[in-house]
């Protein structure tokens, strides 16, 4: 046991399908020990990044067509109950984020293929590894980044979905997908630029109905109802020229307005609250999810 013990600690350690925290007993807190979070299995977290391990890609012909896959399409969605607390892994620990929030860092990305295709995540969905998803250490889960390769300039957005990569140096692990879009599959290891889309999150299942959830701006013009936030504009554009492509019924412009160091997505202006609120119900029913 010892020496398996000390091979997992000296592997190169990726993000990874199925992490699971290890259940504690509640111990109460005194002044010479504070309650720790769970643990996760030393087991659970032997990953290798795919680019160093020829068979951790496709075994033959992918059953889609790589070029075509189209990017994670962002929309607000509640966060996940589980994968969001903290958790230690080889002594370090780390606190994930629960607030959706700006964050812009660059580092080195790597990537997990079909070794942990059809696994559960720590998210609990499977994972694909024609997807295009992403596993980060603590940017909340589900949430949505645009990655770019520094190398290359291609950029490309994924939905984060699970923990890791847990290797020194390394800040995201990427779907084979992700990792071809970004022309690194063959190489294994990129230097990138990982940057967040901030979107209003989904309300949690007690939070009234949607159409009433949906923040709704007084201004002088009129009211406005926000339908998000990004940090950069043109993010904020590329998802505003997506809505309005579903959308296509609105008869108002959906404006970007620069605010408090965020570029937000302004609906109207309407009347009144009424009008407002009926305008987002139509929107939720039509889109299938719930912006607030």
């Amino acid at each position: 046991m010892r020496k398996l013990y000390a091979l997992c600690l000296a592997a190169s350690l990726c993000g990874c399908a199925e992490l699971q925290p290890r259940a504690v007993e509640p111990q109460v807190a005194t002044p010479q020990a504070q309650a720790k979070p769970a643990t996760l299995p030393v087991a659970q977290l032997l990953r290798r990044p795919g680019g160093y391990y020829k068979d951790d890609g496709p075994d033959g012909v992918p059953p889609v067509d790589l070029d075509q896959i189209a990017d994670a399409q962002p929309k607000p969605e509640p966060l996940n109950p589980r994968a969001n607390d903290p958790y230690v892994v080889f002594g370090k620990e780390y606190t994930p984020e629960k607030e959706f929030s700006a964050h812009r860092k660059q580092g080195t990305a790597s990537w997990y293929g079909r070794k942990f295709h059809g696994q559960r995540t720590i998210s609990g969905e499977i994972y694909d590894m024609y997807a295009m998803t992403a596993a980060h250490p603590t940017l909340p889960i589900p949430s949505y980044a645009r990655v770019t390769n520094l190398q290359n300039g291609k950029s490309a957005v994924v939905r984060i979905n699970d923990r890791g990569p847990f290797s020194s140096g390394r800040m995201m692990d990427l779907s084979f997908a992700a990792a071809y879009k970004l022309g690194f599959a063959e190489t294994g290891i990129a230097a990138v630029e990982v940057e967040s889309l901030v979107l209003a999150p989904a309300p949690r299942p007690e939070a009234s109905p949607a159409a009433e959830s949906i923040p709704l701006t007084s201004e002088t013009a009129g009211i406005y109802l926000q339908l998000g936030a990004f940090s950069a504009r043109a993010n904020a554009e590329s998802f505003r020229d997506n809505i309005q492509k579903q959308l296509a019924w609105l008869k108002q412009p959906i404006q970007v307005q620069a605010r408090a160091k965020l570029f937000r997505l302004h609906l109207g202006p309407y009347r009144n609250r009424a009008e407002a609120n009926a305008i987002a119900e139509k929107i939720r029913a039509e889109l299938d999810f719930r912006l607030v």
